[in-house]
This record gives structure tokens, sequence and C-alpha cells, in this order.
């Protein structure tokens, strides 16, 4: 044995491609939720771009939940175009009202997700943040502006748990069966210094123990731990030396289906990838009747997973029957 496997603790979590997820967070949860929705999940993913806070992300959760908050006295205008302190870039608009709009749409879309969701998937990137100088006020993205508008501090455990309690309690009223899973983000904010970055992730796993501990509904998933110790090289990571491989990225997410999810579900995942394989297929002869005939072998296997599992195929099957000859 010359590795150090990790072992995910046992949950009683046994989800199905039905149950609705929702992931937040660092760019990790946008890893996973694009696995979710490849295999047909009914998953809502990162409604607010990437955040990396804890303090952020509990922010947009609350406000999702139905707290009071007014973004409108959150933004800012660079170069023509709007952002919200509290969301990430990829979200500015060349309007205010636009940009309004956008977050209240967001907003809608992930109070529906919180109600019905069985599973909220939260990825911590960083205890480090920034405040406007000016006004005091946490932000979850500085936009590119001058980096004398903004402090940088170290969030402590003490606030970050504060915030996380307010949110676990605001997300029980409003949905009380769902699970909340935490993970620290595997991936290493190095511009802060390793050293610091070490102190950051420390905390953040700090966070996630003590919340494990105190609240049943609250689950932890150790994507961190299985990169820093399983996967302890540097063939898993791409040529920045910070973010996983895809080869690394497959491994944790089989961890983590095998951890929270049903059997039937890694059932479908077989059979959904011979289809992804299927439809992927670039034929040397597409007019050839073998071709064709694979064609509607195919289609007919996407119509027999349609009816049993009830998932939207039409995708798939457009792009199969435009191959097909009149």
């Amino acid at each position: 044995m010359f590795r150090t496997e990790v072992q995910v603790s046992p949950s009683t979590l046994s989800l199905g491609l039905q149950q609705p997820v929702l992931t937040v967070g660092s760019c990790f949860a946008e890893v996973i939720g694009a696995k979710l929705q490849q295999y047909k999940v009914d998953v809502l993913v990162n409604p607010f771009g990437t955040i990396f806070n804890p303090i952020s992300v509990s922010l947009l959760l609350q406000a999702a939940a139905g707290r009071s908050y007014t973004f409108e006295e959150h933004l800012v205008q660079q170069n023509g175009i709007w952002y919200a302190y509290d969301l990430h870039s990829s979200l500015s608009s060349a309007s205010k009202e636009a940009l309004l709009q956008n977050v209240q749409k967001r907003l809608s879309q992930t109070n529906q997700y919180l109600q019905n969701a069985s599973l909220l998937i939260i990825t911590l990137g960083t205890a480090i943040a920034y405040r406007l100088q000016e006004s005091g006020k946490l932000v979850a993205n500085c936009h590119k502006l001058p980096a004398a508008n903004f402090t940088r501090e170290l969030l402590t455990v003490e606030e970050m748990k504060a915030a996380f309690e307010q949110m676990l309690a605001q997300l029980k009223q409003v949905n009380p069966g769902i699970n909340v899973l935490l993970t620290v983000s595997p991936v290493r904010h190095i511009k802060e210094t390793i050293e610091l970055n070490s102190v950051s992730k420390a905390s953040l796993r700090v966070l996630c123990h003590q919340l494990q501990q105190e609240h049943e509904q609250v689950l932890y998933f150790p994507a961190y731990e299985i990169m820093m110790d399983d996967l302890r090289d540097y063939r898993f990571y791409k040529e920045d030396m910070l973010h996983p491989t895809t080869v690394a990225e497959a491994y944790i997410w089989q961890k983590f289906v095998d951890a929270y999810y049903a059997p039937e579900f890694r059932q479908f995942m077989g059979q959904w990838e011979k289809i992804q394989r299927a439809v992927a297929h670039k034929p040397f002869h597409p007019q050839s009747e073998g071709h064709q005939q694979f064609l509607r072998n195919t289609l007919n296997q996407l119509e027999t997973l349609h009816q049993q599992y009830h998932i939207d195929t039409s995708l798939e099957a457009e792009i199969l029957q435009k191959q097909l000859l009149p």
C-alpha cells in the first residue's frame, strides 16, 4: 500500500436521480454541480457565481431564504458596467436595473430550490475576505477595483460560525428536511501566500467540524483531504499546480457518489455513460446502414431511459435524429 486512501464517513443519505440539489460556493461547487448536471440530476449550480468566503455564502443563502437585504445599496459602477459586491463579476450588467432584475431572478430561483432540495452543497474556498475601506462592508468580490479601496482580513472561526448558525436556522424554517453538505475546496489560494492559505484552510476545516458535530443535518465531505492526502502527487494537478486535473475530479466525484447516492443511481450512471459515448461517436461513414441502425438503436435506448427515469433526453435525441437519413 503506497498511498493513504481517505475513507468518507458513512452517511444515511441515499439520494436518487429526482431529488433536487443546490450547490453554492467556490469553483469546486461548480465542478460537482456540473457532474450532477451531466448525469441528469435536478441541480441548480452556483446561482450567484463563484463565492469564496463563508460570510458571503451565508448572506446570499439567507437572502434567498427570505431574509430582508437590500442589494441595491451595495452596487458599484466601473467602466460603464454595474457590479454587485455580494455576487461574482460574471453577473455584472450594463445597467443597474438589469443587474437588480438578475439578482431578484436568481434569488427567486434559489428560493425554489431551497424549499425543495434534499441536499445543499456548500464549498468553502477561503477564510480570507475583503472589506470596503469606506463603509466596512464585507464583499464577496472586489471586481478588480483598486486594491486601496479594500482592507484584507482573516475571518475568525467564531464569526464564520455565527453567520452559519443564523443561516442554518433560517434554512430549517424554509425546508426542515434539507441536508447541508460542507466541503473545503481542494484548490489552494496562494495569492495570499502558501502560509496564509494553510491558516485559512485550517479555519474552514475547524468551522466545518464544529458545525458537523453540533447539527444533525450537517455533513462533511473530505474533498480537501482526498486531494491533499490521497492524491498527493503533482500529476493530479493542472499546469497551474493548484487546480485538480479531470482525473482527480473524477476520482473525488466517484467518492462523493458512493457516499451519498443510492445504488440505483450508480446503475443509471453506467447506462447513461453508454448513451453519452454513443451521442459523442463520430463515424467514418455516417450514411452507412450500420451507423443508421446504430442511431436507431441508441434512440430506442434513450426513450427507454426517458420512460424509466423521467429525465429530459430531448437534447441527446435531437443530436441523434439530425444524423438519421430521410
